[in-house]
């Protein structure tokens, strides 16, 4: 009876085949996959090898080479990963142009008043002064006169801007609190509410900031060179 009991049950050591296929259903699993290294694992670990290499063995000609091909193999590495992942400063401006009173928005000024116009056309007053107001802000930035930082507020540009243009604080700040409004508060906004936005960011568009006029014009008298009389 035991005996066939030993046959009945399960074996213990499968034979080849089974264990082929229990080896193939194992490796099958996905973590096995994940844990396989990338084409840029090995190509990282044969510069790496390469590159040690030369400090072990040294590097046979004129003197000096080995030193100049260092230099060529951390240029080529620097260019490789500026390639793939961009300079660092310029990655970060463009992430903070990105961003605009607390939203990822990567559209132009001139993106930003067509859509303003189609929402006004359907009656989204909402949507189309929301949009009209970033114009504003991304048209100023645009033309390097107001800089928008990652966190900065409706209000907070407001201020900004009317250190620019010191004759619109007031409307500045009234299309600031239709912003909020529509943004933040619920607000449905009105068609005088979007007008007023629209003839502030016409107005600005078509006007050179004194402020930055006179500091240019200050510039420029300082690096005149002097004519002699």
């Amino acid at each position: 009876m035991a005996s066939v009991g030993a046959r009945v049950g399960a074996p213990l050591t499968p034979d080849a085949p089974d264990a082929q296929e229990l080896l193939r259903g194992e490796l099958a699993n996905p973590r096995y996959a994940e844990a396989q290294p990338t084409w840029f694992d090995l190509l990282s670990q044969s510069v790496l090898d390469w590159f040690l290499g030369l400090f072990e063995s040294g590097v046979s000609g004129p003197p000096g080479l080995g030193l100049v091909i260092v230099v060529l193999v951390i240029g080529a590495l620097i260019a490789v990963a500026i390639a793939l992942y961009g300079i660092p400063a310029r990655r970060a401006r463009r992430a903070a142009r990105e961003d605009l009173f607390g939203d990822t928005d990567t559209r132009s000024a001139r993106d930003m008043r067509r859509d303003a116009e189609t929402a006004a056309a359907r009656g989204d007053w909402a949507s189309a002064i929301a949009d009209r107001y970033r114009a504003i802000a991304r048209a100023l930035d645009e033309r390097t006169i107001v800089t928008v930082h990652p966190g900065t507020t409706a209000h907070g540009f407001a201020r900004l801007a009317a250190r620019a243009f010191p004759d619109a604080g007031g409307e500045l700040e009234r299309a600031a609190d239709a912003f909020d409004g529509v943004r933040y508060l619920g607000r449905v906004g009105t068609s005088a509410e979007y007008e007023h936005v629209r003839d502030l960011d016409t107005r600005l568009s078509a006007a050179a900031s004194p402020v930055a006029t006179a500091a240019r014009g200050q510039a420029a008298a300082v690096q005149a060179p002097e004519v002699p009389r």
